[in-house]
């Protein structure tokens, strides 16, 4: 191993000090990666605030979430956003006149329907005076639009509010180059055919050469899988870790499937196709399946491969997110309340993936609580070996001292409480739409298993990440 990562980092850009802390430092959780029964916990603490109004999830869905280019091909992104919708007041009998306000992340933006929320709104037959607007933070945009609806109900500006998430990567927005886009633009402003004939006469062939989105972080023009590759080999993390990594998040999500525990998903009639009814991503193999893989963006040393990597996904999630009094007195049982959180920023090209680690210390700060009061974790798996990274920081007084001002390590979480239901690697990761997913697992596994305090973390492109406490709903 240690000759592989030496000539990995010879293929890289000059590695920074942090990393190489840890280059040569032994993954202590790979061994405890299959997940066992989560036991039951003692109530403890609310975590209610004197003169602040407590806010509670009263349900959330998620239509399947599918392998872009497969059965929602054909769509456009506000008929996604518009399935959830229906699928949410279909599960909650929920009033349309109610809802104060709409909000929806997304990231790849459909360029007809760039305020995405609103066309969804009005598709699902909302008033047409409820507003509604659109987010976009990267992978965290539906963690967005969630605590935006926090915001406006913890300041008594609205009580009711569904926030979401849609992303649709089967029919991504591809532009004519800028040399085209300027010509089509000047040629349209042209008044004589002299000057429409001048205009031609500058035309080259290779103006045709088509712009696709782009897939590499704007301020450094790396892709996000090329940085996922450098964090797994500065933190000393394995193909096979990965690997095993990846193969249980798998396993847990079928396990999850057969047994129906993924609740929040509901049937989607695809127009002109049959009703899909669940997830069509988890895959589990074997390692000696996984291990033929080539490495997908560090050629021929790199660790991340196609096998333990999320996929490019296409799906829709939608919550209702009230204040407490208001559910109580429409009759609703919430399933959670929402409470502190905590958004980050890191270094964009070295820890471009590290957000959890950077929020969840600060998270359970804010919170006045430590890992051992969390009786459920679901983390974003965007990578495995971003994943296995974070756990790392997170058991690191090194880092703690040096990245966290001088804090002491909160340590891993143990992984009988971690994504005990899969996670984005194996259950999809539409980027808009994962946020939802994560609170509504964590919110369905505590009434599951008797828990009180679960926890929310991602990690975003820009360097970016996010942290919420989800406390359970007293039964």
């Amino acid at each position: 191993m240690t000759s592989i990562l030496t000539c990995t980092f010879k293929n890289l850009p000059s590695t920074s000090e942090w990393a190489l802390r840890f280059s040569m430092r032994p993954l202590s959780c790979s061994s405890q990666l299959r997940a066992a029964p989560a036991a039951q916990t003692k109530s403890k603490k609310t975590l209610a605030k004197p003169n602040m109004r407590n806010i509670v999830v009263v349900d959330g869905v998620r239509i399947p979430f599918l392998l872009s280019g497969t059965f929602y091909k054909d769509l456009m992104p506000h008929d996604l956003a518009r399935a959830a919708l229906t699928g949410l007041l279909h599960r909650t009998s929920l009033p349309k006149e109610v809802v104060d306000y709409l909000i929806f992340g997304t990231v790849i933006q459909e360029v007809k329907t760039s305020n995405v929320a609103r066309e969804a709104a009005l598709g699902a037959g909302f008033s047409d005076r409820t507003p509604a607007h659109t987010v976009t933070m990267a992978c965290i945009s539906a963690n967005q639009a969630m605590t935006t609806g926090v915001g406006l109900i913890a300041s008594g500006q609205c009580d009711v509010v569904v926030a979401g998430g849609v992303e649709l990567m089967s029919d991504v927005p591809i532009r004519h180059s800028r040399k085209m886009r300027k010509m089509m633009l000047d040629f349209n402003k042209a008044k004589t055919m002299g000057q429409r004939l001048s205009l031609i006469s500058k035309f080259r062939l290779n103006f045709l050469a088509p712009e696709l989105p782009a897939v590499a972080e704007f301020s450094t023009s790396e892709t996000m899988g090329h940085s996922a590759d450098r964090l797994a080999a500065a933190f000393a993390i394995s193909r096979l870790e990965q690997d095993e990594y990846a193969l249980r998040s798998h396993s847990l999500a079928k396990k999850a499937q057969d047994e129906g525990l993924l609740s929040d998903v509901v049937p989607f009639k695809v127009p002109g196709k049959d009703t899909v009814t669940k997830d069509n991503g988890i895959r589990p193999s074997s390692l000696e399946q996984m291990a033929k893989l080539k490495p997908a963006f560090i050629k021929p040393y790199g660790t991340v491969t196609a096998a333990n990597s999320s996929f490019l996904t296409d799906g829709a999630s939608a919550m209702l997110i009230m204040a407490e009094e208001k559910a109580l007195a429409m009759g609703y049982k919430p399933k959670a309340y929402l409470r502190d959180f905590v958004y980050v920023s890191q270094d964009p090209k070295d820890q471009l993936l590290l957000g959890p680690a950077y929020a969840t210390p600060k998270v359970l700060e804010k919170a006045g609580l430590t890992m051992n009061d969390l009786d459920a974790f679901e983390f974003h798996e965007a990578f495995s070996g971003q994943i296995l990274a974070n756990l790392k920081a997170m058991d690191s007084d090194w880092f703690a001292q040096n990245y966290m001002a001088g804090k002491t390590k909160v340590g891993p979480p143990p992984l009988e409480k971690f994504n005990t239901w899969g996670g984005s690697l194996s259950l999809g990761h539409p980027f808009g739409a994962t946020g939802c997913r994560l609170v509504m697992a964590a919110a369905n596994r505590l009434q599951r298993d008797g828990g009180q305090y679960g926890l929310v973390a991602a990690c975003a492109a820009g360097g970016q990440g996010h942290a919420m406490i989800v406390e359970a709903y007293p039964k």
